[in-house]
């Protein structure tokens, strides 16, 4: 019998993890082409030989999403995974209709497929939004499992946008790493801070290879998820983050209902700022869905270093790209900041835009008066230092999670911003992971 040919629709991340655990070594399946989205510059590439396999010597080519309906035409395709995340349920439908009304099947692999067994514990960490508060819950949960005498390795969603075949496997273990892979903003955002706890963090693409090479140097996992996809490995506990500046999210965005109704706890974040009304209707379509789940809240708390140079200056506002962009929401952690430090006024630098940022405000024309910090490839991270400088503020108010000013020359003070996860009433999440690690890795 002829093999099933089939497009994987993604978005440089669960699309090649599907085709590596699924796809890659079943002769009944020809996998004809990857399409992408969502990330600038990831089509018109070429999935390697080296991490496609002997099915496939000369590799898989990935192209712009746009070309679906000639590819399924043209290779006469019979299936079409999905595999990105962070997206409404409507737009899911959208793609299915497309691949429908060419007369193929339209896929969704779920987690029994996908997932990759570990031979230690692992805690997943994911979220039901881009930019709810999956890192820092991530590190809340490693720095209690540092005070238990428990040093994770930290398993994070992939970001390969650069040589696939170089980006396999990677181990960052210091600074340094993060430039000697070419690390891009977006990457740094996630590791860096991990790094700075003395944390190791493994990403790439060939997730199997990277588990058999983590398991080895670690007592217990943490996957750190990316946008509000679920987890690639088979968890113990799933911790699941809502978020309730975007309340009703939880239920109309994939992946991320899957994760609410998967979830063992479910972290209410941002409970301090946010409206008291849309924390308890997100309660409320938490307990609808996923009775048995452990709710506990949590609030974002917010810091900077030499805060008190914010007070009654002229400030330019710097935030987490993804949040923003893949995440939809207007500001961040830094015009809280801003507000909360008494800026006498956030100056908005959408006019003075650079290069490809200014297609970042066009591609995405809810974002408010900042800057994002979009830096997947270098010449984007120079349009950022450029935008940065042409900025007339008197200072720079950065809430990326990485030092921006260790990667781009700002010609203005910088003000950096931390913000980390504080518990709020019980139960609390502390006490869940000391209980998941004396009941697996006994006492310490």
């Amino acid at each position: 019998m002829k093999p099933t040919r089939v497009v994987i629709m993604g978005a440089a991340g669960r699309d090649f993890h599907n085709f590596n655990v699924v796809f890659r070594d079943d002769p009944r399946y020809q996998v004809v082409a990857f399409t992408a989205t969502q990330i600038p510059g990831i089509d018109n590439r070429t999935y390697p030989p080296l991490l496609a396999g002997p099915l496939y010597p000369e590799g898989i080519p990935i192209l712009p999403e746009t070309e679906l309906e000639r590819l399924l035409e043209q290779h006469q395709v019979e299936e079409v995974v999905f595999a990105y995340s962070d997206v409404s349920h409507e737009h899911v439908m959208h793609q299915a209709s497309r691949t429908l009304a060419a007369g193929a099947d339209f896929v969704l692999l779920g987690p029994r497929s996908t997932t990759i067994r570990c031979e230690v514990p692992v805690i997943s960490v994911l979220a039901v939004r881009t930019g709810a508060g999956k890192s820092p819950t991530s590190r809340f949960i490693a720095d209690v499992l540092l005070a238990e005498g428990v040093r994770p390795a930290i398993i994070r969603h992939p970001m390969p946008y650069g040589d696939l075949a170089a980006q396999r496997v990677q181990r960052f273990a210091s600074l340094q790493d993060l430039d000697r892979y070419g690390a891009t903003v977006e990457e740094r955002e996630d590791y860096e801070p991990h790094v700075r706890r003395g944390l190791t963090v493994w990403a790439g693409v060939d997730y199997q290879l990277i588990v058999a090479q983590a398991q080895e140097e670690a007592a217990l996992i943490i996957w750190d998820g990316g946008n509000n996809d679920f987890s690639f490995l088979a968890a113990d506990l799933e911790v699941v983050v809502v978020d309730p500046f975007r309340p009703g999210h939880e239920l109309t965005y994939h992946p991320g209902e899957v994760n609410l109704r998967r979830a063992d706890v479910i972290v209410i974040n941002k409970v301090g700022s946010a409206p008291p009304d849309n924390v308890e209707r997100v309660i409320a379509n938490v307990k609808a869905v996923n009775g048995r789940a452990l709710v506990v809240k949590a609030d974002s708390v917010i810091t900077a270093v030499d805060s008190d140079l914010i007070k009654g200056r002229r400030v330019l506002v710097v935030e987490d790209g993804p949040t923003l962009t893949h995440g939809g929401m207007a500001t961040g952690a830094g015009v809280q900041a801003a507000q909360q430090f008494g800026a006498a006024e956030i100056v908005d630098p959408r006019p003075y835009a650079r290069g490809r940022l200014a297609d970042v405000y066009a591609a995405y024309p809810h974002l408010g008066p900042i800057l994002p910090a979009v830096g997947y490839y270098e010449e984007q991270l120079r349009d950022l230092e450029s935008t940065v400088n042409a900025v007339p503020a008197d200072l720079v108010v950065s809430a990326t999670p990485f030092s921006m000013g260790d990667l781009i020359k700002v010609d203005k003070p910088l003000v950096q911003v931390r913000y980390e996860m504080a518990e709020q009433g019980e139960p609390r999440l502390s006490d869940v992971i000391r209980d998941f690690v004396r009941d697996r890795l006994g006492s310490r």
